[in-house]
């Protein structure tokens, strides 16, 4: 079954959003992505979830991503907070008419947004799927001046989105820092064991331990453990994400309608089952495949051993400026510097945003 898909930019005042619609009955559903990224990288599992569901999905390009543009009005950095994104979101849905029941879906950056509009329409969200999302007492002061040290806005194209969610990055954090969800609205949280195998233990150990905490100290929360996967579940495995943001939609019906639902949504987890299966067969020895064996290797000792399988992620994927990256720290703690230097440039050259190899290449240079 294909869609009837309404791609429109809407005017909320001045300037536009860019809004995505695959058009049903039904609860609403709407998806919200991880910073820096726009509509477009719910792409490949909203058809098969209009196809079971057939309710209306929604997503969107957040003020200055995507095709989405800036308000010109504005003249402070600080206008383009996140509390002005949930009003921007807000206009917009009210402007298509959706602005009734819904249910939330958001990646990384975006579970903040979920977060805030939760809290300001709690009889209006139904439930929220989280996938790997921020939580808001994440960021304290000591992870905040740690980021601080390794992000340079000055290097951020201005005017932008993405250079508007830095410059307030802090002060997002410092204000939900104290927010929870309602205790009315029903969540499944979805995480990896190790979402960010190359940063610092005290983060991914910290991000891991609050997830777990959400669903342990919370009952309207369900933690799902998305085993093999990095923080982009939806991408790793989009069978998981799928069938448990239908299992969510299900949840909106009444029995008969939902007993219907439910068989065609098992229907739709064997088929999912099948493709996954087959996707991994086939990409046994994929680039994330490799990068995260070498990282095993690497928090096991074995550094030789690491590196030749770093190395060979390289060779196998010369234009991934990521495997450069790994590349390069694995060298760095080879004590092999000139070698470091030169997979921290090449990554560099292959993708002119990779804040972490530039200040690994000043922190080199400099010593």
């Amino acid at each position: 079954m294909h869609s009837q898909t309404l791609d429109t930019l809407v005017d909320i005042g001045g300037y536009k959003m860019h809004f995505k619609i695959m058009k049903g009955e039904g609860t609403p559903i709407l998806f919200e992505a991880g910073g820096g990224n726009d509509a477009s990288v719910w792409s490949d599992i909203l058809e098969n979830i209009h196809e079971v569901t057939g309710t209306t999905l929604i997503s969107y390009d957040r003020s200055g991503f995507g095709t989405s543009e800036l308000n010109s009005n504005s003249k402070n950095e600080s206008d383009f907070g996140i509390e002005n994104g949930v009003k921007e979101l807000e206009a917009g849905l009210s402007r298509l008419g959706y602005n009734q029941e819904i249910i939330l879906v958001s990646h990384s950056y975006g579970g903040l947004y979920n977060l805030l509009y939760a809290n300001k329409h709690p009889k209006k969200v139904r439930s929220i799927v989280l996938i790997d999302v921020t939580l808001s007492n994440f960021w304290n002061e000591e992870l905040l001046t740690m980021r601080d040290h390794n992000v340079d806005i000055s290097t951020i194209k201005k005017p932008s989105g993405d250079y508007y969610l830095n410059v307030n990055f802090n002060e997002t954090m410092r204000y939900v820092r104290n927010m929870e969800f309602p205790k009315n609205i029903s969540i499944i949280n979805v995480f990896p064991e190790n979402s960010f195998p190359s940063y610092p233990e005290i983060l991914s150990a910290r991000w891991l331990k609050l997830h777990k905490e959400l669903g342990d100290q919370n009952d309207n929360v369900e933690n799902v453990l998305a085993e093999g996967s990095g923080h982009a579940v939806f991408q790793d495995n989009p069978g998981v994400i799928i069938n448990t943001i239908i299992k969510a939609y299900s949840e909106t019906l009444d029995g008969k309608k939902q007993n219907e639902f439910l068989k065609k949504a098992f229907d739709n987890a064997i088929d999912l089952s099948i493709q996954t299966k087959k996707v991994e067969t086939e990409n046994k020895h994929s680039e994330g495949d490799l990068n995260e064996w070498a990282y095993s290797l690497l928090r096991g000792g074995a550094l030789d051993k690491a590196l030749q399988i770093f190395k060979l992620n390289i060779m196998l994927f010369p234009n991934s400026w990521n495997a450069y990256d790994s590349y390069g720290e694995a060298l760095l703690q080879s004590d092999k510097k000139v070698e470091a230097i030169e997979a921290y440039e090449k990554s560099i050259e292959l993708n002119p945003k990779n804040e972490n190899a530039k200040t690994m290449l000043l922190q080199i240079k400099q010593k």
